[in-house]
């Protein structure tokens, strides 16, 4: 159907004294979504601002509703904890990783660039945020063990990165001593790792992203072939 036909088709539709009262509820559905939909962004934005100013263990689902006014029932009909909030931050997360992964699929440099660039990128974006890492690790909301609901993001941002070392192992970039999802585990738990301890500081203080580039040089040596 073209344009100009469906065009004609919702003008009878909407002719029809029936249609109309559906296309009336319809509209006040379609508000009532958007208000909780509002509703839920900001109930998103002030936890991670509280988060960032208060750190996760002094912010209370409490300290949340007060702000926002509203009472605690209706934060717990959007998330059923202050970790909801931040798993939804962590669905984000996994899914810039994604977008990163596909970026250097595209990408006709090496496995050692593509690793490279990648992770430097993500360490970049979370050093600039801090704070608000400090809670997610914390919280576990990306961790696919402690969080059930980041296990199908988890498998999506792993499958891409089995992608990009097996076909460095088509180049011979990449040794083929062990299956393409061992050496993704390999690198990811080299990257979580990282990350965590930088986080919640268990080696003191240090540069992310220095951090990110030594981890990613020692896997590029363990796997060369």
């Amino acid at each position: 159907m073209n344009k100009g036909s469906q065009v004609r088709a919702a003008l009878s539709l909407a002719a029809r004294p029936a249609r109309r009262g559906r296309s009336q509820t319809g509209e006040k559905l379609g508000l009532r979504e958007r208000k909780k939909a509002r509703l839920r962004q900001q109930i998103i934005d002030t936890s991670i601002r509280l988060f960032r100013k208060r750190g996760y263990e002094s912010t209370r689902v409490e300290d949340i509703v007060q702000i926002l006014e509203i009472s605690q029932p209706t934060f717990f009909r959007y998330f059923p904890s202050k970790d909801a909030v931040l798993r939804e931050v962590g669905r984000r997360g996994f899914n810039c990783l994604k977008e990163h992964l596909e970026t250097e699929l595209s990408s006709d440099a090496t496995t050692a660039e593509r690793l490279q660039r990648m992770y430097e990128d993500m360490a970049r974006e979370v050093e600039s945020d801090r704070p608000l890492w400090r809670a997610i690790v914390l919280s576990g909301a990306m961790d696919p063990v402690r969080s059930p609901q980041m296990r199908r993001a988890d498998e999506i941002a792993c499958a891409l990165l089995r992608a990009v070392l097996q076909e460095g192992q088509k180049r011979g970039e990449v040794t083929k001593k062990f299956p393409p999802s061992h050496l993704a585990e390999f690198m990811e738990s080299l990257y979580t790792t990282v990350v965590r301890r930088w986080a919640v500081d268990l080696s003191g203080p240090h540069s992310l992203n220095e951090r990110v580039r030594s981890a990613v040089a020692f896997f590029l040596e363990g796997v060369e072939p």
